[in-house]
């Protein structure tokens, strides 16, 4: 199955100080060999200065990579040069500090989990909706908006009308599924689904359509793609988009934007949390305030202080870069 995402134009790189190119990628495709194919793309990762997480499963391959532009288009080349995945697309941003520190190959049962056995989007998925008929498809009242993502993604922007399901990770989603009354019984609603990139709709979509829903939709590229195209005066967005880099959030034309990240909990704060009385820099927010003890605290808040030395010797502190969250 061909990848869904508009492939990128290459393009002469911009201005300073956007020194960094990022590239986000998917694509479901059976690779038994998946093990073999580790320590290569690792090698190549590495030879190229290239930093980030590539995920390899038999299922397929998912991650986010970053760093000097020619040496992302090497690792997008030796990747394409596989005639599995020689379709295979992704979406470009520019950052200007390195949004990764290490690089990671990993090996994973499933490129995106949801652990529901013998679903497999390389079959089945819904039906993709471009992002400029996007909006045309959630005027429709018939058609039922679901969020995919996790509490704290949602927590800082999403689609106009769509259903948080308020879960914690992707897993939890089938669950929230079954107990919808909506969603129950003979008469199958239209459902329309999206998330930041489009991994996690080709499960979603795959799971309703497994359970005999015949009209099931999913946003093409993503969120992302969707920010990157339509402009905010024809835009249902509202907010912004977490993305699982040290950008934090972007929003429309994909500019970072005002987010950072507790270094505790990694939940996105925004201005009004950053001056709350329960916010310590690098140690807690109001959402892990009361949930860290004492000598995590005091852990948490060592940690920050080598921080703050490093960044005064003009270096950065690989503790302070985020880890990964599930999906992307």
């Amino acid at each position: 199955m061909a990848s869904v995402t508009t492939p990128a134009t290459p393009s002469a790189s911009p201005a300073a100080p956007a020194r960094y190119l990022t590239a986000a990628l998917y694509k479901f495709v059976d690779l038994p060999d998946h093990a073999a194919l580790r320590e290569p793309l690792l090698a190549c990762c590495e030879a190229n200065q290239v930093k980030g997480t590539l995920l390899l499963a038999r299922e397929g391959i998912n991650g986010t990579i970053a760093g000097p532009e020619a040496g992302v288009r090497a690792v997008l080349a030796r990747l394409r040069a596989d005639p599995r995945l020689a379709a295979l697309q992704h979406k470009e941003a520019w950052a200007s500090h390195p949004p990764f520190l290490r690089m990671k190959v990993r090996l994973k049962q499933e490129i995106v989990s949801l652990h529901v056995p013998g679903l497999d989007p390389n079959k089945t998925v819904g039906q993709y909706v471009k992002p400029q008929d996007w909006d045309a498809l959630l005027a429709d009242p018939g058609v039922l908006l679901i969020d995919t993502r996790n509490d704290y993604e949602v927590a800082i922007g999403t689609f106009k009308g769509a259903i948080n399901p308020a879960i914690k990770t992707f897993t939890e989603l089938p669950a929230w599924l079954d107990a919808q009354p909506a969603l129950q019984g003979g008469q199958k609603p239209r459902v329309a689904m999206f998330c930041t990139g489009g991994i996690r709709c080709e499960k979603s979509t795959a799971l309703l359509k497994m359970r005999g829903f015949d009209e099931v939709y999913h946003l093409e590229g993503g969120i992302l793609k969707y920010l990157e195209e339509i402009p905010p005066a024809q835009s249902s967005w509202e907010g912004e988009c977490f993305v699982f880099d040290e950008r934090v959030s972007v929003g429309h034309g994909l500019r970072p934007g005002p987010y950072e990240l507790c270094r505790s909990c990694r939940w996105p704060l925004g201005e009004a949390e950053k001056a709350s009385p329960l916010y310590v820099k690098g140690v807690s927010c109001p959402h892990c305030h009361d949930q860290r003890t004492p000598e995590e605290k005091a852990g948490l808040a060592e940690r920050q202080r080598q921080v703050e030395l490093a960044e005064a010797r003009g270096e950065v502190h690989v503790g302070a870069r985020m880890p990964s969250h599930d999906g992307h």
